[in-house]
């Protein structure tokens, strides 16, 4: 564990240099919550009885999800995994002492978190400071902040385990950005980055909050904002793990089927 931990901390050391990034990260997320904000503002008014979540709980889990953004959007991969198979430069990797896919598991891990925590405490300072309802909420009670913890933690290890069978996934193609635009896309619509789930219908929403998309970003964000507690937040957790395990054991038997059938350099 330890050469894992070493790829962990100096790929989160190097992504905590790329301090200009973040601010403009930081301005491009506050002006594109904001937007968000105003737009269910204006659905709302037009029919405040019409939606399952209350328009609080609606803006809360927008600037949730514009702090958090690194953690949990799929189109927030690394470039360097997917040049270094197109290109052949994964060979040098495959020749470490290290398993392929743990290493990236970390680094993408590093990379998420040292790009979340950059940016999310001015985004949330901003947002709590914002009249109500616009504005961040508080958490309805500590359970429900300890409920937000523990699903943040797991729905990064889902998001970083699906993004891991994508890069895998390249080792099958000759280009990389097919696969990339299908899962980026798929993993916006179903995880809730675009209409948080409570917003779809009923029969729909039941479908979708079993596929590990709702695993990500849907459950904290939902838990946060007091939209998901009781047995529904307990049926969330476990659904969580049981997502991390499968798509952790699926990467790594893709990883094997990989490992047996890559060519590199003609070879």
């Amino acid at each position: 564990m330890g050469k894992y931990f070493a790829f962990f901390r100096l790929r989160f050391s190097m992504g905590l240099q790329y301090r200009a990034a973040a601010l403009s990260g930081i301005i491009t997320q506050f002006v594109w919550g904001a937007m968000e904000v105003l737009m269910f503002r204006a659905f709302y008014r037009s029919q405040p009885q019409a939606f399952p979540m209350a328009l609080h709980a609606t803006c809360t889990y927008v600037w949730m999800q514009q702090a958090f953004l690194a953690l949990f959007m799929a189109w927030m991969m690394e470039n360097e995994i997917f040049d270094s198979i197109v290109s052949g430069n994964v060979a040098y990797e495959l020749c470490r002492p290290v398993g392929i896919y743990h290493m990236w598991f970390a680094r993408s891990l590093a990379n998420r978190l040292s790009r979340a925590l950059l940016r999310c405490l001015p985004i949330l300072l901003v947002a709590a400071a914002l009249p109500a309802p616009y504005g961040m909420m508080a958490p309805d009670s500590p359970l429900a902040l300890l409920f937000f913890f523990l699903t943040m933690f797991l729905g990064v290890g889902v998001t970083v385990a699906f993004c891991m069978l994508v890069y895998i996934a390249c080792f099958f193609t000759v280009s990389s950005m097919g696969v990339r635009m299908v899962a980026i896309s798929v993993v916006d619509f179903f995880s809730g980055s675009l209409i948080p789930l409570p917003f779809f219908p009923a029969r729909v929403r039941a479908v979708l909050e079993l596929l590990p998309f709702a695993s990500m970003q849907n459950v904290p964000l939902r838990a946060y904002s007091g939209d998901l507690s009781g047995s529904a937040m307990y049926r969330a957790l476990l659904l969580q793990i049981f997502w991390l395990l499968a798509l952790v054991a699926a990467g790594k038997l893709l990883e094997m089927a990989a490992m047996k059938k890559i060519t590199l350099q003609g070879g």
